[in-house]
């Protein structure tokens, strides 16, 4: 029988199904929507909706995505789900013992009018040095490919790190690898609610627009290894910093007070 580090190895991601059930879904259920209602009231500029040559070929003016980071500093619930046992002990057989919170963020597609994203890589954003991030996409809602479900390559976080495929470039010249990986040549990865996709931030991903009537209800939880760290030089991303299991062994007083 296959393992979850050996799939995940060998595809770039895993799908574990049903990691949140009964009562503490319907929390996170529940928290989700009091989130999205306390943004949408703020009067912030909360839609994700990408720039970018690639975007614009695959969206409409009128698609916008509901968006935020650190889901955690909402809401308890949050806080407690990211500890939640059966969530890290699946990161715990992909990275090791020692868990580390680089981030998190909430995304809502709404009915009709959710947007897509291009297929990219995520590195680029928040690279480590020993690039161990991932991500765990806990699914509030189902995900139907119509609902603008995860799609991925498999395997291609084999390819590293990639040039030009961060998804939001503007250059005029059309990127090869693009042309290589359309969102339309990628697998969809439909998901119920309660299930988790977690995946390598070199796997190529992205996600086709919400056509459906219902919403698509996502938090990316990212996490890294403890012995691994964040490249200073060249990270522009939020950084908890929060240890969720295990040591941290590259903490400071300097960096715990930052």
């Amino acid at each position: 029988m296959t393992s979850i580090s050996e799939q995940f190895n060998k595809d770039g991601f895993y799908h574990a199904k049903g990691v949140f059930k009964g009562q503490k879904l319907r929390e996170l259920q529940k928290d989700f929507d009091k989130i999205v209602d306390q943004l949408n009231g703020s009067g912030e500029q909360v839609n994700a909706l990408w720039g970018g040559k690639r975007m614009k070929s695959i969206s409409t003016e009128n698609q916008y995505v509901v968006h935020t980071h650190q889901v955690q500093n909402y809401s308890s619930a949050y806080a407690n789900a990211f500890h939640n046992k059966k969530f890290l002990d699946i990161t715990e057989e992909i990275i090791g013992p020692d868990i580390i919170l680089h981030h998190s963020k909430l995304f809502m597609k709404p009915p009709k009018n959710g947007a897509p994203f291009p297929m990219h890589q995520d590195w680029a954003y928040f690279p480590t040095i020993k690039d161990s991030m991932i991500a765990g996409v806990i699914h509030l809602s189902k995900a139907t490919d119509e609902m603008g479900c995860f799609r991925v390559y498999p395997g291609s976080h084999k390819l590293g790190r990639l040039t030009g495929m961060a998804g939001q470039e503007s250059n005029e010249r059309e990127n090869p690898l693009a042309k290589k990986y359309p969102l339309d040549g990628s697998v969809a990865l439909e998901a119920k609610p309660g299930d988790v996709l977690f995946f390598h931030y070199f796997l190529l991903h992205g996600s086709k627009p919400n056509i459906s009537s219902h919403s698509r209800k996502t938090v990316l939880v990212q996490m890294h290894a403890g012995d691994d760290e964040p490249d200073q030089e060249k990270q522009n991303h939020l950084n908890s910093k929060l240890t969720l299991r295990g040591w941290n062994h590259h903490m400071t007083r300097g960096k715990a007070n930052v």
